[in-house]
């Protein structure tokens, strides 16, 4: 994370070097044609491809010491937190809070690997391959995490974060249960709540802030609507209110749990929602789906879609920058999910379901 965050503050938002620089990096992102023919190539071709992208610096840094999957997943978390990075260094004023805020999902994803990592008795190495240092967190408290002996411990070591409360409340509840949701739900509330902590719940439409709350709005929407289907779908004997997140608008609490029980009212429900255009691809792959994994693909490709037309309908704000974050999240995680069906001998139509392709 940027050190510069205290003096950037201060000073104005300047959207127009930002976006112009974001709009340079958007179009060097690989296209729906490169993954057709990564999903070809065995997984040296695939690091070789890579070298010729603006992935090579990272491939030549870490080529001596790493191969096959292990050196594409590296270089691509490497250039992942690079950019990201690169956002808070160009960012000032208001504009550095809202993308500062926005990449503590990177803190997020790197405390659920630890704890996923711990309860399965992973080792620490293979835990670190699955790291994206793309947050607020320090290198050094990203280490001491890591070097955790516990998942007592790791909720000792986020007290005094923004995660402390939450994760502590729900420690119990995970000894009690044995399962990870508990915890995973508290670190998912907490960004969430910070994520909109401060800012208006009405702000002015079209103004900078609204877009970033009408931006927001939506994601903690999308992942209420995840949740609920998961829950719809495995049947499990769960309170769905344990899973809802707020400061969404198309579901309260109790709706989101009347809805839990049924995968077919849900699907009407958003049908009839402001989302209902943005999210007709996704609900005709849920309707014809025999899994949610063509589902969420979709959703994540609806999201993406949903930032691209805020960024458009207003290129001077935060939401280019935004649908520029979710475009290279789903770079990596296209690419990612590539290097390891490759790796693992799946078919380039079986790789391809696992990808978001817009």
């Amino acid at each position: 994370m940027s050190s510069n965050g205290a003096a950037n503050r201060g000073r104005s938002s300047n959207y127009e070097y930002v976006i112009a620089r974001v709009r340079s990096r958007r179009a060097s992102l690989f296209d729906d044609d490169d993954y057709r023919k990564l999903v070809r190539m065995g997984t040296s071709e695939i690091a070789r491809f890579m070298e010729e992208t603006e992935y090579e610096t990272e491939m030549n840094a870490l080529g001596s010491r790493y191969s096959g999957v292990d050196l594409v997943e590296y270089a691509l978390n490497r250039n992942l937190a690079k950019h990201f990075d690169d956002l808070l260094e160009w960012a000032e004023g208001a504009l550095y809070d809202y993308i500062a805020r926005y990449l503590r999902k990177f803190d997020v994803w790197n405390v659920k690997t630890i704890i996923r990592g711990l309860y399965a008795g992973t080792g620490s190495t293979e835990v670190e391959d699955d790291l994206i240092r793309a947050g607020e967190f320090s290198e050094r408290r990203v280490d001491q995490l890591l070097a955790a002996g516990s998942i007592e411990e790791v909720v000792e070591l986020l007290d005094d974060t923004i995660f402390g409360e939450a994760m502590a409340e729900a420690y119990p509840v995970y000894e009690e249960s044995d399962v990870l949701v508990p915890l995973e739900n508290a670190l998912d509330r907490a960004f969430y709540e910070t994520l909109l902590e401060g800012l208006p719940s009405n702000p002015e439409i079209d103004s900078p802030t609204g877009l970033y709350v009408e931006f927001l709005q939506a994601e903690v929407d999308f992942r209420n609507l995840r949740n609920a289907l998961r829950l719809a779908r495995s049947g499990a004997d769960a309170d769905p209110t344990e899973y809802y997140i707020e400061g969404g608008k198309l579901f309260d609490e109790q709706t989101l749990s009347q809805l839990s029980a049924n995968v077919e009212g849900i699907v009407a429900a958003v049908r009839e929602s402001t989302y209902g255009d943005e999210l007709d691809t996704a609900l005709s792959a849920l309707e014809e789906a025999d899994n949610l994994i063509e589902f969420e693909r979709a959703l994540d490709a609806a999201l993406l879609e949903y930032a691209d037309r805020l960024s458009n309908r207003y290129p001077l704000s935060v939401c280019p920058v935004l649908s520029y974050i979710l475009a290279k999240e789903r770079e990596v995680d296209n690419i990612r999910a590539i290097a390891r069906g490759r790796e693992a001998g799946l078919e380039p139509d079986e790789i391809e379901q696992e990808l978001v392709i817009l």
